[in-house]
């Protein structure tokens, strides 16, 4: 798919704002007379926005790993019963207000990024493992059962089938997650990390639109770069597993034991093995 016209301009000003900030003061001084300063010098915007992107880097991938795994356990046989448990504290996680974990957070672990690393992580996690759930509860049954009669293992059949299917559903959560985050990484410059959020609390105390208005439009830029980033990821994988579905379903590759199915693989006609049996899928 071509990139539309208007992505390169935004990704063009995000760059030109990030590298070249102090170009802009007579633009802002026009703006803003009234203001002795316009332009926010405490930090580099390039050191800012690298802080920045590598929190929310730092605590989506933690919020990841822990939504995609819970999702997947509460969806196996063994971890079902918890199932109610799990999706209740993840709900508490996201609507209990991020400046309140960081208020509790700071008195143990200090000022800086670790509070906020705890409260970005817990403030990710809902929207991973709903989607985690839902796309993996999505799987048709009649898949499921092909790749039982072809001797697949749960964790092959897991590996194999349902993550596979369940990837653009997941990639949804994980975009809602990321893209929250960002946002809210924000409020983390009120404990001492380094965010674009300074610029915006410095400004609202001291009464600098100036210094807001710089933060809050790098913030739009990379929430809507990266929300478009995901979208198109999403499409990639959306269109994969709709030529998987057209091409029929999947089927082992050969395995040097013919009575053993290997790995499964796109065929057409159904589910297939080397091994002298075939299951039709759903097609």
């Amino acid at each position: 798919m071509t990139p539309r016209p208007w992505i390169f301009f935004m990704v063009a000003a995000f760059l030109g704002m990030t590298f070249f900030m102090p170009a802009l003061q007579p633009l802002l001084s026009w703006l803003f007379p009234q203001l002795e300063r316009t332009i926010y010098s405490q930090e580099t915007f390039l050191i800012l926005v690298i802080s920045h992107i590598l929190l929310v880097l730092l605590s989506s991938g933690v919020a990841v790993v822990l939504g995609v795994l819970a999702g997947i356990w509460v969806t196996r046989p063994g971890g079902s019963a918890f199932r109610g448990l799990v999706e209740t504290i993840v709900a508490m996680g996201q609507t209990f207000p991020p400046v309140a974990v960081l208020a509790l957070a700071v008195p143990a672990m200090g000022f800086g990024e670790k509070p906020a690393l705890v409260a970005l992580i817990l403030y990710g996690l809902l929207p991973i493992v709903r989607n985690t759930i839902a796309g993996l509860e999505s799987v048709s049954p009649a898949v499921q059962d092909a790749a039982k009669g072809l001797g697949l293992r749960p964790f092959q059949r897991l590996i194999q089938v349902e993550l596979p299917l369940a990837a653009s559903v997941i990639l949804a959560g994980i975009r809602v997650s990321v893209v929250i985050n960002l946002g809210t990484a924000a409020i983390a410059s009120t404990v001492g990390a380094k965010t674009l959020g300074s610029p915006i609390i410095l400004g609202l105390s001291s009464g600098n639109t100036a210094y807001v208005l710089q933060g809050a439009l790098l913030l739009g830029l990379l929430a809507v770069l990266t929300d478009t980033t995901f979208s198109a990821l999403e499409r990639r994988v959306r269109g994969g597993r709709l030529r998987s579905k057209q091409g029929g379903g999947f089927a082992p590759r050969p395995h040097q034991d013919a009575g053993r199915p290997g790995p499964m693989v796109q065929a057409r006609g159904g589910l297939t093995a080397k091994g002298g049996y075939s299951v039709v899928g759903d097609g």
